[in-house]
Parts: structure tokens; C-alpha cells; sequence
């Protein structure tokens, strides 16, 4: 099938011979933090150099949804269906407030800045979950050029008690981040110290226990070319991922069983529409998506 590459006879059952990937816009700088609005019946995503949050509609195009977004990069929504942002330029997550304010939740951890919050996502529980790497303070294109005050770790943040907790601090650059349908499991990139020549590059793989707790830690996969940047997880638990030729679906297990090949690198990707079986993918300065015979498991 033209446009993909079949690694598992399960594969050929996710994708639709009649529902190529489509090109919804482009001339962006770099593209992430997708998340879809099913309430809006709208696709929200960070043209990040350009420190906007943009919004697409189908049938009316592109619009400015923020700007300034305080570099914001990724976001997600809690389960009462407001907006969480990972902010570079703030070092900081914000909530938008149903009546449009923006209310700062979490910006340091034993009385020291965070770094630059990379990716988020909320347990059912209500808790925040998210990575902290130093690559947005590291240079001037994607937040401004700040000095790192703790190393990189993955938080988990309660807001009802304002507690924040290293989940686990031997990341070199944590980055994105999924729990399987279940919340059993945590998978997180390590997309490493991009400062070295050989950094350490792989999706690690934790399991939750019901307090919350981590163990493992392992290796799950190693995306080849490219790395994982961001990551969803469908209803079956596979996990589709980012990578330098397009995206990746991964088994449970770990196994590669396909790849929607894509033009461009791509950053980051979440399902939406109203059946949660549409997948947009940011694919550096290009915004695609492509139907599948899958659905995303994230709420809501």
C-alpha cells in the first residue's frame, strides 16, 4: 500500500486503502502540542518559534488561538476539559480557565525554577504528569536562552494538594509521554543530552501502581531513523509514535508493526474527530492528518 510500510499482518487492519494522508496546511515553523477540541470541534497545536497556539477548524482554515503563548509547547487537557500548557518561556504548566484567564499551576520544585516543561499528560485521578528537559532554555529559537537550575526529571503534580514530585530523575531529556488505556503503564522518550555526539535515544516504559507509584523503567523501543518526540496510545494499547520518516505503530510488546510514512520529520501527533480515529500529525512546518481503523484512548 502506497504511503505506508507493513511490518505486521495486524497493521494492514489499522489503515484504510481509501484514506491517504492528507496535507491540512503549511508554513508553520515547527509544529507541537496537538491536542484536539471535541467540545470546539477544533484541532489546537503550537506554531512554537513563532510563540502562537494555533487553531485549525475543518472547512474554515487556520487561526490564531494565542499569541503570545509563552512558548508553549505541549498541552492537554484535564478531565473537567481545560486546557493544561507546558510553557518554555515561563519554565512553568498554565491552565485556561473555562472563562478564558490563565492561571499558573506549577513553576518550581524544591524552591529551584523547572526547566522548561516539554510534554503533559493527566491521570484519571486528576494528577499532571510532565517532562522536563533543559531544551527549551538551551537556545533562543524556542523560549530564550535561561540557566538550567535542577537537571532533567519527569513530575507528577497534584493540583488538589499543589504537590510536586520526581517521579523519576535518571532521564537525560525526558520528552514525550502516554499512559497505556489502562494507566498500568507510562511510556516516556529519552531523547538525551542533544548536546552530546551519541545521546541516549529510545521510548523507556514504567508501570504505575494503583498509589501512582513507578517501577521499570526499561526499554520499550528504539524508533529508527530519527527518535520519539511525542507519542499517542489507541485503544488497544499500541503506541504510535514520532519519527524522522513519519509515524510508527508500536505493539504492546514493543514490536514495530507499521509506519504512515510522511514527508517531513515529525514532532508530535494526537488522534481526534469525532470518532477519536482521525491522527494529525505535525510534521515540521506541515500540518497532515490520515483516518485509521483505530482510536485514540485519551480523555476526553
Amino acid at each position: 500500500m502506497d504511503g505506508f510500510e507493513i511490518h505486521d499482518e495486524r497493521f494492514k487492519h489499522y489503515i484504510l486503502g481509501n484514506a491517504p494522508l492528507e496535507e491540512l496546511g503549511s508554513g508553520f515553523r515547527w509544529i507541537e502540542g496537538p491536542v484536539w477540541m471535541a467540545d470546539a470541534d477544533c484541532l489546537l497545536f503550537q506554531d512554537l518559534p513563532r510563540n502562537r497556539t494555533m487553531r485549525w477548524i475543518e472547512g474554515a482554515g487556520f487561526s490564531v488561538y494565542r499569541a503570545p503563548s509563552n512558548y508553549a509547547n505541549g498541552q492537554t487537557r484535564d478531565r473537567q476539559g481545560r486546557l493544561i500548557a507546558c510553557s518554555h518561556r515561563g519554565r512553568c504548566l498554565y491552565r485556561t480557565e473555562y472563562d478564558g484567564t490563565v492561571t499558573t499551576l506549577v513553576e518550581r520544585h524544591a524552591g529551584k525554577r523547572l526547566n522548561a516543561p516539554n510534554d503533559v499528560v493527566v491521570k484519571s485521578d486528576g494528577t499532571i504528569w510532565f517532562s522536563d528537559p533543559v531544551y527549551g532554555i538551551s537556545n533562543d529559537y524556542e523560549g530564550g536562552r535561561q540557566a538550567s537550575e535542577q537537571p532533567p526529571a519527569l513530575y507528577r503534580f497534584d493540583p488538589a494538594t499543589n504537590e510536586i514530585t520526581v517521579m523519576a530523575g535518571d532521564f537525560d531529556g525526558p520528552n514525550g509521554l502516554a499512559f497505556s488505556p489502562d494507566e498500568s503503564r507510562l511510556y516516556v522518550a529519552e531523547t538525551g543530552d542533544q548536546s552530546k555526539p551519541d545521546p541516549r535515544q529510545y521510548i523507556r516504559v514504567f508501570d504505575v501502581a494503583p498509589d501512582g507509584a513507578l517501577s521499570g523503567g526499561d526499554v520499550f523501543h528504539t524508533i529508527s531513523p530519527g527518535y520519539c518526540d511525542g507519542m499517542r496510545v489507541d485503544e488497544d494499547g499500541n503506541v504510535w509514535s514520532s519519527a524522522a520518516d513519519g509515524v510508527h505503530c508500536l505493539s504492546p510488546e514493543g514490536k514495530l508493526m507499521g509506519k504512515i510514512l510522511v514527508p517531513h520529520r515529525v514532532s508530535n501527533l494526537t488522534f481526534g474527530g469525532p470518532a477519536k480515529n482521525r491522527l494529525f500529525i505535525g510534521g515540521s512546518h506541515t500540518l497532515y492528518s490520515i483516518f485509521l481503523d483505530r482510536r485514540g484512548a485519551q480523555t476526553p
